[in-house]
């Protein structure tokens, strides 16, 4: 036996006999356009990532890697998102960029490999 108007079997669909507002996400009337949120520079809030140049000294379990700077100081550093998408190998002796955060000053993110 046919299933009757292509029916697969199962509940009934609900049917939504409700007028379509024509409304959808639109603001009341007179109100002002939202203005676009301002990138935070640094800058502008003194917050902003520190960046640096490095070269890989150390090689550590979960992608974390040891980066010396040029003034002797060593950063914890990882690899960034895009990098891991873009499946960047980093090994011991590569030159780096990093990004260090100003509430951490022991860690850092490896956002690009110089060579």
């Amino acid at each position: 036996m046919a299933n009757p108007n292509g029916n697969r079997g199962g509940r009934p669909q609900k049917k939504n006999n409700a007028p379509r507002s024509n409304n959808r996400g639109s603001r009341p009337v007179g109100a002002a356009a939202p203005q676009p949120k301002p990138k935070a520079s640094d800058d502008d809030s003194g917050e902003g990532a520190i960046e640096m140049e490095g070269v890989i000294t150390g090689v550590y379990v979960g992608t974390q890697f040891r980066v010396r700077v040029a003034s002797g100081h060593e950063f914890l550093a990882h690899i960034s998102g895009k990098m891991r998408k873009r499946f960047i190998r980093l090994v011991v002796g590569d030159r780096v960029r990093i990004e260090v955060s100003p509430y951490d000053l022991e860690k850092a993110r490896i956002v690009f490999r110089i060579g």
